[in-house]
């Protein structure tokens, strides 16, 4: 994702932070209602995906309202975790939650860009972004940040919204993809930017091609796992020494 742009072409760009800006207040209650609650469980998985020990320093990319960074939390009490996003009301809502949670002494939330990390080689001993390498408008550059900043032997979780391609469920899962979900998101949040999530998922390459990606930003690939009829996919990467 990109830092918090102020040109006009930025304010209206989709996927900006200045977009998520708009739909900051109902995000999360849309989430739980177009994933049907099962967004929580890819979160879940995208954490034990980590394989984090005690005293280990977490990096939440494109954190929103922190939701995958209180879930590693919660799960690793003995972790602390830095969240960066480019939406400002998005952390807005995050802070309200780690406050409300007594979390704000273990989690940092940031402004910052996805493709330029303001942290040195080798900070992280884990990194994980949710729906977020979707919106990042030069993936491979922050793929590369990514492997950068994570050290030798830890892994970067990815766990983004994917075109379900096969299988019996298959048009099912399209159909809740293409329709249901921008309409359920508009209605609930008053914003057409739900719109944009079913056109960026469509948009969204392949699984092998995205793996490739990941390969060529300097990672090996350790899992590659399709969840719940393939409306949702978790990468799992090691940055090469």
């Amino acid at each position: 994702m990109t830092t918090t742009e102020t040109t006009p072409s930025a304010k209206t760009r989709e996927g900006s932070g200045a977009m998520f800006d708009g739909i900051a207040h109902r995000y999360d209650l849309v989430n739980r209602v177009i994933s049907l609650g099962i967004d929580q469980s890819w979160r879940k998985k995208t954490v034990r995906a980590l394989e984090l020990r005690p005293g280990a320093r977490v990096l939440d990319l494109a954190t929103g309202t922190a939701d995958l960074a209180i879930m590693v939390s919660r799960m690793h009490p003995e972790v602390t975790i830095v969240g960066v996003d480019p939406s400002e009301k998005m952390l807005e809502v995050g802070e309200k939650k780690l406050t409300d949670g007594a979390l704000s002494q273990r989690i940092e939330l940031q402004v910052g860009d996805a493709q330029a990390l303001k942290f040195p080689d080798n900070t992280f001993d884990g990194l994980c972004i949710a729906f977020g390498i979707r919106n990042v408008p030069d993936r491979l550059k922050g793929l590369r940040e990514m492997a950068r900043v994570t050290k030798p032997g830890g892994r970067v979780a990815i766990l983004e919204l994917s075109e379900p391609r096969g299988g019996v469920l298959g048009p099912l899962a399209r159909f809740h993809v293409h329709s249901v979900v921008p309409a359920v998101g508009a209605l609930l949040s008053g914003a057409k930017e739900y719109h944009y999530l079913q056109r960026s998922i469509a948009a969204f390459p392949p699984a092998a091609q995205f793996e490739a990606l990941m390969t060529e930003a300097g990672m090996r690939i350790v899992a590659s796992t399709a969840l719940t009829f393939g409306v949702c996919h978790l990468y799992v990467g090691e940055p090469l020494v």
